[in-house]
């Protein structure tokens, strides 16, 4: 979906946040004026491992870039991609080469460091940020980022949707183990079964081993529909708040108290989520959930820095 309407201005900066689930992209004028946005299937720099990864890496760029020249050429792209590690010369090539610009125009971070400075300025708080995984960050006055979590599903991403998505069939198969047919009195396992297409055990392992991880963590959302009527859903949310209040609380003991924000469309999920967190923190620490727009961040440190920000 695109808004806004086509201008050609110069200097345009492109901001991309790339995440599991959806990419977003956002074009600005010098200024920060946001001329046009939208969105595309969900990216990660993972996807660079596999042949299949990196053609479909390749045509999601295509499309997007073909979007965004309906607008205007950027003169720089700052893009945010989750699972990035510094591994971005050949995803620069590819943007800069559908865009019609030098590869050196286009600066690549992890998706954290853009979601980072749409809530705070270096040094100034802790960004909690619940997506399809999940992380805790706080960019210090010198510009270094220190991270709590966000080391993949497989490992951890304690309280993102991917998290949320494998407890809840983690608990219903148990369950099934011990009484074959249980899910059929539970809320939240025929949700979850609706949503995967079946109730068998091949429709569950097709999905958890062989689907994209934004989309395993979109079953999150079958899980939080049904928490008001399922006391096992509930419960799993209440443990992805702590989860979250556990990256911050690790933050505030390395680097001292500041505020909080939590932010990511996995905290949306249910208010649960978020009060049990802020039940966690330290009782005067500031805390605040934010919607933040990654993407017109990225885009306005493409067009220009930001303020307090080089």
């Amino acid at each position: 979906m695109q808004t806004h309407t086509q201008h050609a201005h110069e200097g345009l900066g492109l901001g991309i946040d790339a995440g599991g689930t959806q990419t977003r992209w956002a074009l600005a004028a010098p200024g920060g004026h946001i001329l046009a946005e939208g969105t595309v299937d969900g990216l990660s720099a993972l996807q660079m491992a596999s042949s299949e990864g990196r053609g479909t890496v390749r045509a999601t760029f295509a499309g997007m870039a073909q979007a965004v020249l309906e607008h205007g050429r950027p003169a720089a792209v700052r893009a945010g991609m989750t699972g990035f590690g510094g591994e971005g010369e050949q995803l620069a090539r590819w943007l800069a080469g559908f865009l019609g610009i030098e590869s050196g125009a286009v600066t690549l971070c992890n998706d954290i460091e853009i979601a980072y400075l749409a809530s705070f300025s270096p040094g100034e708080g802790y960004l909690v940020y619940a997506g399809t995984g999940s992380i805790g960050a706080f960019i210090d006055a010198e510009g270094a980022l220190h991270r709590a979590g966000g080391r993949g599903v497989v490992l951890d991403d304690g309280g993102g949707g991917f998290w949320i998505a494998r407890e809840a069939l983690r608990h219903i198969w148990r369950k099934e183990d011990e009484q074959p047919g249980s899910w059929e009195s539970s809320p939240m396992a025929q949700a979850v079964f609706q949503h995967i297409g079946g109730s068998d055990w091949s429709y569950s392992r097709q999905f958890i081993y062989h689907s994209e991880r934004g989309e395993v963590g979109k079953l999150a959302l079958a899980v939080a529909a049904t928490a008001e009527r399922d006391p096992v859903a509930a419960s799993i949310l209440c443990e992805a708040g702590k989860e979250l209040a556990r990256l911050a609380l690790a933050l505030t003991r390395r680097f001292g108290p500041r505020p909080v924000a939590l932010t990511g469309r996995a905290a949306e999920l249910h208010p649960v989520i978020v009060d049990t967190m802020r039940a966690l923190l330290p009782p005067d620490t500031p805390f605040s959930q934010t919607g933040l727009r990654a993407h017109h961040a990225a885009a306005r440190l493409a067009a220009g820095p930001l303020p307090g920000i080089d």
